[in-house]
C-alpha cells in the first residue's frame, strides 16, 4: 500500500506575515496618544508588532487605564487602519500555492479578530478559518485542533507556538524578530519573506510525500 499522508493545513500570522500593519498601527497609536494627552513612540512600537496591543502599552500607560486605552484603539482601529495597510510582497500567491496543492488555510493571531477579518475582507483573502486573540504558545490549541501541519510567522512567539503545537514553524523576515533570534527559538526554516514560500512547499511537499 502507498503512504497516506494528511491534509494539508497551513496556519499563518497576520500582522507583518501577510500584510505591513504598521502604517496603520502607528496611525491609531497617533489618534489614541492625542486623545490621552501622550506622545508614543510610534516608530519604536510599530517596529515590534507581534505581542498583545496591552503589552505594548504598558510601558507609557498606568496599569488602570489599560484596558480602556485597549478597547479604545481597537474602536478607533477600523477608520484608522485598514485602507492603508497593503499586504506584503508574495502572500497571495503564498496563499495560492497552499489553496492550489488542495490545502486548508488558516489564519491564526493575536489581533483582535473583528479588525483582522476586515484586513482579510479588504484585501480578499480568502481563507478557511480565521482564529483571534491568540499570541505565543496559545495558537498552539487551535493549530492542534485543526490539524495544522506546518505555521507560518515572522516572530520568535509564532515560533513557540508552531513548536508548542508540534507544526513545522517556517519564518520569514519580514516583521521584528532577526534571522538569529528565530533560530534561537528553534524554527525549522527561515525565510526572507513569502515571496519564496510556494517554492519552499513544492520541496516540503515532495520530501514528506517520498516513502
Amino acid at each position: 500500500m502507498g503512504r497516506v499522508t494528511a491534509p494539508l493545513v497551513v496556519g499563518f500570522d497576520l500582522d507583518l506575515t501577510l500584510i505591513d500593519t504598521a502604517p496603520g498601527f502607528g496611525a491609531v497609536l497617533r489618534v489614541l496618544g492625542e486623545e490621552l494627552g501622550v506622545e508614543f513612540p510610534v516608530d519604536e512600537m510599530t517596529a515590534s508588532l507581534g505581542p498583545p496591543l496591552e503589552l505594548l502599552l504598558g510601558p507609557y500607560l498606568p496599569a488602570e487605564s489599560i484596558p480602556a486605552a485597549g478597547d479604545r484603539f481597537r474602536a478607533l482601529y477600523p477608520d484608522h487602519a485598514i485602507a492603508s495597510v497593503p499586504l506584503l510582497p508574495g502572500a497571495a500567491a503564498a496563499l495560492d500555492a497552499v489553496r492550489h496543492r488542495g490545502g486548508r488555510i488558516l489564519v491564526v493571531t493575536g489581533k483582535y479578530a473583528p479588525n483582522a477579518r476586515l484586513h482579510l475582507d479588504h484585501l480578499e483573502l480568502e481563507v478557511d478559518l480565521l482564529e483571534g486573540w491568540v499570541w505565543g504558545v496559545g495558537k498552539a490549541d487551535v493549530l492542534r485542533r485543526e490539524g495544522a501541519s506546518v505555521y507560518v510567522g515572522d516572530h520568535v512567539h509564532d515560533v513557540e507556538g508552531a513548536r508548542a503545537a508540534d507544526a513545522l514553524s517556517v519564518s520569514v523576515l519580514t516583521g521584528g524578530s532577526s534571522r538569529e533570534d528565530l533560530e534561537a527559538a528553534g524554527t525549522d526554516v527561515v525565510l526572507e519573506g513569502l515571496e519564496e514560500f510556494p517554492a519552499w512547499l513544492d520541496q516540503h511537499l515532495a520530501a514528506t510525500a517520498r516513502p
